[in-house]
């Protein structure tokens, strides 16, 4: 089943139950709260547009059968660090163009770089194509990295990430999305941090909302070993967060802002003190005395061991 605006509504306040449940798992109130949560809550089927995510691990793609296959994007590796380029990127840039299939470019961030020496590596290599998708950056934390054995601090992340943002966004004219894996948002940017860009989070286990919190989204790595025809090995799979009609936008309108996020999610259930312990409840939609919150947020005011993306280093 694919879903309307009204039913991501509906399914969004579920998403926010996850998060709730997440929590209360913590406290020893036993799982079955989480397993209902789990249940009724979003799935990656319910969002009707889905992607990949591409890198020279692949190999040699056949991009007309994956543009038959469904797929609606793709993002591409195009770099790392100031002086990896990925091996497969012109032909996949060009494969996935030539077959139909809307396509970006990511860098991946190399701790152990200036960060515009990172950028100018990336624009040499990453075209600047106004039919293209937003640059991504992709920020994670390296710790088996041979070669980078810098102690990262958020400051200091941030103040990077800062100035390769910038510097893509006046290069390619669009917003730029920032890739992040649960550990390092965690560590780095679950205070806010860059709120007002689009993100695509790595969460292969839950629904966003259980790791992410209330963090609006707007794509999901949901899968890191899906098969799809025309790849001969495991592939990343994502989806986009919103309906066709959101995603044409998207395609046509991709500079946007995560600014005016979407209404704070239902506040949890006041705990009243029993005599006898009793399982928390879970949700499978708003309590009735409080309208639901518009969880889908329209296209022109737009949306919230370590699991990484392979580098070379």
């Amino acid at each position: 089943m694919t879903l309307d605006a009204r039913t991501l509504v509906s399914r969004g306040i579920a998403g926010a139950v996850l998060a709730l449940a997440g929590l209360l798992s913590g406290c020893g109130g036993g799982t079955g709260p989480v397993d209902v949560a789990v249940l009724d809550g979003p799935q990656p089927h319910d969002y009707p547009v889905h992607g990949i995510d591409v890198s020279k691990f692949q190999g040699e793609i056949d991009w007309n059968k994956v543009a038959d296959s469904g797929v609606k994007f793709a993002w591409i590796k195009a770099t790392e660090g100031g002086d990896h380029a990925d091996e497969r990127f012109q032909a996949n840039w060009e494969g996935a163009k030539a077959a139909g299939v809307p396509r970006g470019a990511y860098h991946f961030v190399y701790w152990c770089r200036p960060p515009m020496e990172e950028m100018r590596w990336f624009e040499q290599n990453a075209p600047a194509d106004p039919d293209a998708l937003p640059p991504v950056l992709d920020v994670e934390a390296t710790p088996t990295s041979k070669t980078c054995k810098r102690h990262l601090t958020q400051a200091e992340a941030i103040g990077d990430m800062q100035v390769m943002l910038n510097e893509m966004e006046r290069h390619y004219g669009k917003r730029p999305v920032i890739y992040t894996t649960v550990d390092f948002y965690q560590a780095i940017l679950a205070d806010g941090a860059f709120s007002d860009y689009p993100i695509w989070v790595r969460s292969t286990k839950y629904h966003p909302s259980v790791k992410y919190g209330g963090r609006i989204w707007r794509f999901w790595q949901y899968q890191s070993d899906a098969y799809v025809p025309g790849i001969g090995v495991k592939v990343d799979k994502d989806a986009f967060y919103g309906t066709q009609e959101q995603w044409a936008k998207f395609l046509r309108e991709p500079n946007v802002r995560a600014l005016d996020p979407q209404p704070e999610p239902p506040p949890p259930p006041q705990v009243q003190e029993a005599a006898a312990p009793a399982p928390a409840p879970a949700y499978a939609e708003a309590p009735p005395s409080q309208p639901a919150p518009e969880i889908l947020a329209p296209m022109d005011a737009p949306p919230a061991p370590i699991e990484a993306a392979q580098g070379d280093r």
